[in-house]
């Protein structure tokens, strides 16, 4: 009962959002009417049920003109019903696409805000492969919650609707055994509910484990495929090193997994699937074996006694919908721990970064500099990496940030761009100011070059000439002429080419304050001094902060920050002025 409230709970937490959005209205009509037509389609069976009286009856009394009746009474009924078919799913799958297009920009809204989507990368495990929660599991969701739904409300109005029938057919054909009537009122009904409760009680016991082996093969699945992405994305470094019988090997060990998984799943099945056949073919016969000993005691007619199957049938398919459902609901209750999961984990970057006890991004009190105060960075697992405290970067200041590998250099500048919780301290930043870091390796998103430029600015921001402009300046002429030419340029470009791309966009966002992580450190010094020299020639205002290991970096730079080892942790040790290029 805990994993059934559990799950419940989650699904309240994850739709009842959708349904209190802008959308609301559209959605709660939409679903009223999905509904309405279910019980429309409940009502039609009922009306069939009672046809089936007549209409045999008709054909035991050989009753032409009753009979002829029947059959036009049937097709006006079997009209509405096939309306009521083809419009209840148009509207659940107009529901459905509305719902997932409303999840999707919910959970790519909550996932890319302000770094989430990082914070959950460092938070571990928790909320793995948000690709496949975005697509696969939002769909599924969408389309397994509303079926069940609806499936469930459709059994009890069907289970209430029919129970009367066949309760009163119960009393009409009383139990016959051994040549003589017993008195047991409802007996039908009864044995239904003991059928069902039987049925459904054994599907449990044999199908629980599916919903953990669910789970896991959804993750199996997605794990599998972000290693081909990734091998896919890598595949220049994996073909220098001749690392391809190494990725096969690490390939097939996770496919390995997924294979085993669903070995799992197949047992499992095949035990339910037998069970389940057997209990529905069981229960096509066995109300004429509760009503027969009546029809040949000719207690009921003909018309009679396929009523009465008909209703126990709808009484006992309603019963026993969990019986029919069950390895949907696995799959649903599955995809429902995922996406609350997901939910948790964007929740959980949303509280780091709100945490006072976190490191905070606080207005600054000066408009012109960058003040770091008592600021102790951690790792995500609490170790000490470094402190900084009193640091100051002023407006058009030029300085170099050096130290050992591991000290913490990169770290700090995330900590400054507001993307890295972990610690305590405060980081004072100007009202409105605009930050930019180019890390030793670029993104570009895929597309035409002119938009992998303007990144993260929309494609248009900037006219073709200043984007030929600033190509020219940072010595990529002949990238000019494919402005509007679509391409994997992180795959396309080399390293070199990619960090004189990044330099280029800085260069058109004229940000305040930029951050260089080795952003040129795949250039030789000549090309790394003219690009140095085109920033402090083109952003004279900027406050530049670089990382680096190359001495011939000093002269570009007005100042040195260097980190140095003290403890278990490094601190800021000398800071020392150079002149200026």
């Amino acid at each position: 009962m805990n994993g059934i409230g559990s799950t419940i709970a989650a699904v309240w937490r994850v739709s009842i959002p959708y349904f209190r959005s802008d959308d609301r209205w559209a959605a709660r009509g939409l679903l009223a009417a999905v509904i309405a037509l279910e019980l429309g389609s409940v009502a039609i069976s009922v009306l069939l049920n009672t046809w089936n009286n007549r209409f045999y009856n008709a054909l035991q009394e050989r009753n032409w003109d009753n009979f002829v009746y029947e059959l036009s009474y049937f097709t006006v009924l079997a009209m509405i019903f096939i309306a009521i078919a083809v419009y209840q799913l148009y509207l659940n799958q107009w529901l459905q696409i509305r719902w997932r297009s409303w999840m999707t920009t919910h959970y790519l809204t909550g996932w890319l805000h302000h770094a989430n989507h990082y914070r959950m990368q460092l938070q571990g495990d928790a909320a793995d492969n948000p690709d496949q929660r975005i697509t696969d599991d939002v769909k599924l969701y969408v389309d397994r919650t509303l079926n069940i739904g609806i499936g469930v409300l459709s059994s009890i109005v069907t289970l209430f609707s029919f129970v009367v029938i066949l309760w009163s057919l119960s009393n009409a054909a009383p139990l016959h055994l051994f040549g003589r009537d017993i008195d047991f009122p409802g007996y039908m009904v009864w044995g239904a509910l003991i059928y069902s409760a039987l049925g459904t009680w054994l599907t449990h016991l044999i199908g629980w484990p599916l919903v953990g082996l669910d789970f896991r093969q959804q993750k199996y699945e997605a794990d599998f495929r972000f290693n081909l992405v990734r091998v896919r994305e890598n595949s220049e470094q994996i073909a220098l090193l001749h690392g391809e019988i190494a990725e096969r090997d690490r390939l097939l060990t996770r496919f390995g997994l997924v294979f085993e998984n669903w070995l799992g799943i197949m047992v499992r099945t095949k035990k339910i699937t037998a069970f389940t056949s057997s209990y529905s073919q069981a229960s096509v016969i066995f109300p004429y074996v509760l009503v027969a000993p009546a029809y040949f005691a000719e207690k009921i007619q003909l018309g009679g006694m396929m009523q009465t199957a008909s209703a126990f049938g709808s009484v006992q398919g309603a019963l026993s919908f969990f019986i029919s459902v069950y390895r949907q609901l696995a799959e649903w209750q599955a995809v429902v721990a995922r996406l609350d999961g997901f939910e948790a984990g964007i929740d959980l970057a949303e509280s780091l970064a709100a945490n006072p006890s976190t490191i905070r991004i606080v207005p600054g009190a000066a408009a012109d500099k960058i003040e770091v105060h008592n600021l102790a960075i951690r790792l995500p697992n609490g170790d000490a990496l470094l402190d900084a405290s009193n640091l100051t970067f002023r407006h058009g200041e030029r300085t170099l940030v050096t130290g050992p590998s591991g000290a913490g250099k990169s770290t700090l500048l995330r900590a400054i761009a507001g993307i890295w919780p972990f610690g305590s301290g405060a980081i004072e930043i100007p009202q409105d100011a605009t930050l930019m870091t180019l890390p030793q390796r670029p993104y570009f998103p895929v597309g035409a070059l002119s938009a992998a430029i303007s990144y993260p600015a929309k494609d248009g921001s900037f006219s073709a000439e200043k984007l030929r402009e600033v190509l020219t300046q940072v010595g990529l002429p002949a990238l000019a002429a494919k402005l509007n030419e679509d391409g994997h340029w992180n795959r396309t470009l080399s390293l070199g080419e990619q960090q004189r791309l990044g330099i280029a966009r800085a260069l058109l966002q004229t940000p305040q304050y930029l951050f260089l992580d080795e952003a040129t450190a795949s250039l030789d010094e000549p090309s790394e001094a003219m690009l140095y020299g085109l920033i402090a020639e083109k952003l004279p205002a900027t406050t530049v902060i670089s990382i680096g290991h190359r001495t011939t970096l000093e002269a570009f730079h007005q100042r040195q920050v260097g980190l140095v080892r003290s403890g278990a942790r490094f601190t800021i040790g000398d800071e020392s002025g150079s002149k200026p290029a």
